[in-house]
């Protein structure tokens, strides 16, 4: 059941499933801010990590204001961070929820929960169970332009790092998820993605200057300089 509108901030980290739910969520609910935590730790359990300082350029092509927050990512204690910076996203924007992406990480959705829970906030999921495949095919119907912006698991190569996700990766994707069991959505660390344009941007993101690293099908692409272009 859909609750009547409330104010909710949505937990943004950039990639197509926190843009996604802000899509989703924007249809029922007042979105009032953004909410990004910064980690220093690349092997952040909990946080997306790839080119999460390009959320203040969306932020600002969504028209919407940005929280942000660094934390170092260590296991556990990053929820503390998680914690501080939904508490003065309460105070400074008087939330009453908070919109995650969540697809199926229990780990994730479980602990964002309990804080919740803690701070007296709803949490809304609104892509909690979507079945992967047909969830990219809407991405691609919706006129998000998503790239990816880090592979972390075989058969993903280099191949993809940077490439905007069309009807051919969604295809291969989930044929990788027959072969091997992948995660096409990347949940489970297989894959990250940025989106640098979508029908709520008032601008698109042009990327000027970029940099590649991968090894042994582990690999990032690192957006070092981009700026608002007219669409």
């Amino acid at each position: 059941m859909i609750r009547a509108a409330v104010r909710v901030g949505v937990l943004f980290s950039g990639g197509k499933d926190s843009c996604m739910a802000y899509y989703r969520a924007r249809g029922y609910h007042d979105v009032v801010c953004l909410i990004a935590l910064v980690s220093k730790n690349r092997e952040s359990y909990m946080f997306h990590v790839p080119n999460i300082d390009v959320t203040r350029l969306q932020a600002e092509a969504m028209g919407v204001p940005l929280l942000q927050k660094i934390t170092e990512g260590e296991r556990e204690k990053e929820l503390d961070d998680l914690r501080d910076v939904l508490a003065l996203a309460k105070d400074r924007f008087c939330i009453e929820g908070v919109v995650t992406g969540a697809i199926m990480s229990v780990y994730q959705a479980s602990r964002i929960q309990k804080i919740c829970h803690q701070l007296k906030l709803w949490c809304f999921n609104p892509l909690w169970l979507s079945d992967q495949i047909e969830l990219l095919k809407e991405i691609l119907e919706v006129g998000l332009v998503v790239i990816v912006s880090g592979v972390f698991a075989f058969p993903l190569d280099d191949r993809y790092l940077g490439k905007v996700i069309d009807q051919k990766v969604v295809e291969d994707l989930a044929m990788f998820k027959c072969r091997y069991g992948v995660n096409p959505a990347g949940e489970g660390g297989e894959m990250e993605t940025t989106v640098i344009d979508a029908p709520f941007f008032r601008k698109r993101i042009e990327v000027t200057r970029y940099q590649v690293e991968y090894k042994s099908y582990s690999g990032t692409y690192s957006i070092l300089e981009a700026r608002l272009v007219e669409k």
